[in-house]
């Protein structure tokens, strides 16, 4: 259990200097440079060498990292590992400052994919991302990444005795109800350039350098392990940088193999994946290109090298809800700390078959890990995630599996201490 809970509170500190995708894919960039990874750039040429490591990014924000395998590459293909780097958010706005009656500052934001607004209220909410600084060349601005790592703002609620009725249900007007508050307005206030200003103080960079930015709010406090025993991973960002850690870890700790393994970060998931940094991009297919063409001669090294590929899509699970079980299928109810869930749908928001379910099946087997299954209630359409957009890029073997978690998708999520540690061995299996 000791080694779970360790386990478990890497992923917290992970999670916490994670608050973007762009610190995440920094992160693990400097962590795949430790572990003897080359960078490689997708402007230059590329000389690949069997059973080396390698790794290239997209937008600072996706990222592909794999081992040459040793074996012939039309033979042995690929095993893929895919998950996401994105979470629901809300995002900074061009221009944001606005002044609020009783002299508050806020900040215009809007969301970004399908955070459960309420759960952002109240709390304690800092800032992070990207800013783009003035270059010698217009094509290529400086690029510097923020993080305040401070509590800076809050979505204030209005009190219960103003309305009576809030806990009879709320609507929340993205628009209205969802605006930070930043600071009380002083004397001699100028509100122009507010923001500017405050990232130039951190960046350490004149404020006319300063020409764009795609920055974030995330909530300040850090993950925790919870529960009499130690049993749950509380956290925000659990969905989806639990599954790009423990993918990223496997590959760390895998020795080459016959096939390519990859581990593929992608951008953009909870906002459909149409994206250039996305998984309906053709940024993974472009490189499992460029190696199977550095490591055969023959013309159709790529097509033959799909055929004999697999992929995991490693998204989390709904766990069954103690106090909500109705809004569940009535047979297929993954719990917490039960095993990796192999998620199903008849509509093909999964990428999930008979054979690829299979596959995975063995493979816990194999890692010596139980398994469950979940598919939707049949009156609830459900989510998607990346297997099957991945899939009309290239047409491989896919399963799409996850952790079992509650509250997906609120500012602070839920997940089992041995669920993280059980997927782990899995991985460690496919990647064999």
């Amino acid at each position: 259990m000791e080694a779970n809970i360790k386990y478990a509170n890497d992923l917290i500190d992970f999670l916490y200097e994670s608050p973007t995708a762009f610190h995440a894919v920094r992160n693990i960039k400097a962590a795949l440079l430790r572990k003897g990874f080359k960078q490689l750039h997708r402007g230059e040429s590329w000389n690949l060498q069997k059973g080396e490591r390698y790794f290239t990014t997209k937008n600072a924000s996706s990222l592909v990292a794999f081992t040459v395998g040793t074996g012939e590459i039309e033979k042995e293909g690929f095993r893929i590992i895919a998950a996401h780097t994105d979470s629901p958010s809300l995002k900074i706005k061009p221009e944001p400052e606005m002044i609020g009656t009783g002299n508050y500052l806020k900040l215009n934001v809007e969301t970004y994919g399908a955070p459960i607004l309420n759960t952002w209220l109240d709390r304690p909410l800092s800032m992070a991302g990207r800013v783009s600084l003035l270059s010698d060349d217009p094509l290529r601005p400086i690029e510097k990444f923020i993080n305040f790592k401070k509590p800076m703002l809050v979505i204030p609620n209005l009190a219960i005795h103003l309305n009576r009725s809030v806990n009879e249900g709320k609507e929340y007007n993205k628009q209205k109800d969802m605006i930070p508050v930043l600071n009380l307005v002083k004397e001699n206030f100028e509100k122009e350039g507010y923001l500017r200003k405050l990232i130039a103080d951190n960046l350490k960079v004149e404020p006319d350098t300063i020409l764009d930015f795609d920055i974030t709010l995330y909530e300040y406090e850090k993950g925790s392990v919870i529960g009499e025993n130690n049993e749950f991973i509380s956290s925000s960002r659990i969905d989806d940088l639990s599954m790009v850690y423990v993918g990223i870890d496997a590959l760390f700790n895998s020795e080459p193999a016959k096939s390519t393994n990859i581990m593929v970060c992608f951008d953009n998931e909870e906002v459909g994946s149409n994206t250039k940094q996305g998984a309906a991009s053709p940024f993974l297919k472009d490189i499992l290109k460029r190696v199977s063409w550095a490591l055969s001669p023959e013309k159709d090294a790529f097509y033959r090298a799909k055929i004999n590929s697999f992929g995991i899509s490693a998204d989390n699970a709904h766990a069954i809800h103690p106090n909500l079980p109705e809004n569940y299928d009535p047979v297929a109810r993954p719990q917490i700390n039960c095993g990796p869930v192999i998620k199903y749908n008849a509509n093909q928001k999964y990428t999930t078959d008979a054979v690829s379910a299979a596959t995975f099946k063995m493979l816990c087997e194999k890692a010596d890990v139980p398994v469950q299954k979940y598919v939707n209630k049949s009156d609830i359409a459900g989510g998607s995630t990346l297997g099957s957009i991945l899939t009309s890029q290239l047409d491989i073997r896919m399963v799409d599996v996850g952790n079992a978690m509650l509250a997906m998708h609120s500012i602070r999520e839920l997940q089992g201490v041995k669920d993280h540690y059980m997927m782990r061995k899995v991985f460690d299996e496919f990647y064999k």
